[in-house]
């Protein structure tokens, strides 16, 4: 099968992504697509998402991993870090050795090797020169991403970017914003319910996220209003 190689992947992605354009979606779930898109087909340990809300305000929203999750919040506690530069200018920011940080990013440098991270590239999400996010990769080694690389990341993170704000949102500004709150607010009650279920199955945060996902795909429901029935106890996974 085609998509058993990594252009017919990348080519499903891009389709999948790209049906956001075109079809309801729920936003949570693109995000967390984009993420595990990029962990999945490029050189990458770990993905993480960092999104805007309506006040301009950074939060996590979609990882692959505790780990590239916990890296992100603590860029945002310090607010200092690649991806608070990458918010900031606009641009892609390479790390390719982390043990080599020193000076203010010295906090990052910390919480990145106790993670078991080497390496960090981050990308903007960015939209006709407003720049509404980061997307970072994250790796267990040091050096840098291919040019090619680089440039699918951007690529990916550029269409998601697009499916987030939708054409709906070019002509009304406030449902870009009800989309970004949405999935601001949904990652809160996603987190909610991965606590209670690592928690009551004794489980990883990953591996209760895994559970939550899996749910709402064989059950066909969003993984927010899945996430809701498990906070307030009205499932148990």
């Amino acid at each position: 099968m085609v998509a058993e190689t990594r252009e017919g992947r990348l080519a499903e992605a891009l389709v999948t992504l790209a049906d956001t354009l075109v079809a309801d979606y729920d936003v949570v779930e693109l995000l967390q697509t984009l993420v595990d898109t990029c962990a999945d087909l490029l050189d990458a340990s770990a993905a993480g998402l960092l999104l805007a809300d309506e006040a301009g305000e950074l939060e996590v929203v979609a990882s692959t991993s505790e780990e590239s999750r916990l890296v992100n919040m603590m860029q945002l506690r310090t607010g200092i870090g690649p991806s608070l530069q990458c918010y900031s200018t606009g641009q892609v920011v390479v790390v390719p050795d982390i043990t080599q940080l020193d000076g203010e990013w010295h906090a990052f440098r910390t919480a990145a090797l106790e993670q078991g991270f080497h390496s960090a590239h981050v990308v903007p999400m960015r939209l006709r020169g407003s720049v509404i996010g980061t997307l970072s990769l994250f790796r267990t080694r040091t050096g840098v991403l291919t040019s090619e690389d680089i440039s699918i990341t951007q690529g990916l993170a550029d269409v998601a970017t697009i499916g987030i704000l939708h054409e709906r949102a070019l002509r009304e500004s406030d449902i870009a914003q009800q989309q970004l709150q949405h999935a601001l607010n949904s990652r809160v009650v996603i987190e909610q319910a991965k606590g209670v279920i690592a928690q009551t199955r004794n489980v990883s945060m990953d591996e209760a996220f895994k559970m939550l996902r899996d749910h709402a795909r064989s059950s066909s429901q969003r993984l927010r209003d899945v996430a809701e029935l498990v906070v307030t106890r009205a499932i148990n996974l």
